[in-house]
């Protein structure tokens, strides 16, 4: 045996310290900074002005498709250009410096943060119409609004898949209005990336009835009907029927392989006041989230939920994402486990005031 003099043991001991490090250092994926892209030349807002996409790389293999919130528009009043309340009219605001000081799962330096060394394309929303519509509706003799909700993310998805070809896990979700359309997007995500492991996370969108009546005035002032796939699970379906919580049962019949979930505050104030709008009282407003859950998986399709007790809205990019806790269970560890392959177990508030 050759004996190793204490100085050549010494630099055994470093080299095997440095090359340890280099070899961790490698494997951890470096987040990049927000930066554009260009959706194409079909990608506007409702006053026809551009969209402002963002991305962020990272692993190429791990991609959030992510879409911005707000509110929604059917009539003059609510669509009027002008006016703090419509403000999603125009994206400018997302620009890469704010998006920098985002917080929940945009924050790449909390370690607790389940996607923080996830790539990221970002979806704005500026069409009032929950990244559904394909109409131009001329609401009055002055007001023309493109809704093209369907056109801007189907754009992004594309992005996605000319940029990140060979995804393996990829997590479907926004919040408010951003996450109504998350079923349907998580559907067609499976049909272009067969690949793929998907997850998909409403934020605070489950009270909204399937209403035929409702169905149909709004489907026909935002042109949804392009916005239903060519899917067999869908043909012959009607605007009467392409609802928003029936968008979970149609994705979920022809991509069973997608996992759904949701999260609510079982007395959210904003769902309460979107609510109001079609008749929904503010102190039914659990009961209905937890009937569309009900409903969903008597069709057939699983959704793991999280319903938290109080009246906020979202928590996607909010601090609640890491301090949450109902029922003995952290928000963020049941995310953590969502996204990276259990399906949790459903938490429910059991004190929800």
């Amino acid at each position: 045996m050759i004996a190793v003099r204490p100085l050549a043991r010494s630099a055994v001991i470093t080299a095997i310290v440095v090359l340890a490090v280099t070899t961790l250092a490698s494997a951890v994926t470096p987040v990049g900074e927000w930066t554009p892209f260009d959706g194409g030349p079909d990608a506007v807002c409702a006053d026809g002005s551009a969209v402002n996409y963002l991305e962020r790389a990272a692993d190429p293999g791990r991609v959030v498709l992510y879409f911005e919130g707000g509110g929604a528009c059917f009539s003059a009043a609510t669509c009027a250009f002008e006016g703090e309340e419509n403000s999603y009219i125009s994206s400018s605001e997302v620009t890469p410096e704010a998006m920098a000081d985002r917080g929940g799962i945009f924050d790449a330096s909390n370690p607790e943060n389940p996607l923080a060394d996830c790539s990221f394309v970002y979806v704005p929303y500026c069409t009032g119409d929950v990244h559904l519509g394909n109409k131009t509706t001329d609401y009055s003799a002055d007001l023309s609004v493109e809704h093209r909700g369907f056109v801007n993310a189907t754009a992004a998805l594309d992005h996605l898949v000319e940029t990140h070809p060979d995804a393996t896990d990829v997590v479907v979700t926004g919040s408010s209005g951003g996450s109504v359309p998350t079923p349907l997007y998580a559907g067609l995500a499976a049909d272009v990336l067969p690949g793929a492991r998907i997850v998909t996370l409403g934020d605070s969108s489950g009270v909204y009835p399937d209403d035929p009546v409702l169905n149909a005035f709004v489907g026909s002032m935002w042109g949804s009907m392009d916005a239903i796939p060519d899917w067999p699970e869908t043909e012959g379906v009607t605007v009467r029927e392409w609802s928003i919580p029936g968008l979970y049962r149609y994705a979920g019949w022809h991509a069973p392989g997608v996992t759904f979930a949701r999260f609510d505050y079982a007395h959210d104030d904003v769902q309460a006041f979107y609510g109001g709008l079609v008749g929904v009282a503010a102190d039914e407003l659990v009961t209905l989230i937890d009937q569309n859950e009900t409903d969903t998986e008597a069709a057939g399709v699983e959704v793991a939920s999280y319903t938290a007790p109080g009246t906020r809205h979202t928590i996607l990019g909010m601090d609640a994402f890491y301090e949450l806790e109902v029922e003995g269970v952290r928000f963020v560890d049941w995310f953590t486990d969502l996204v990276g392959g259990d399906t949790p177990a459903d938490v429910h508030c059991t004190d929800c005031d």
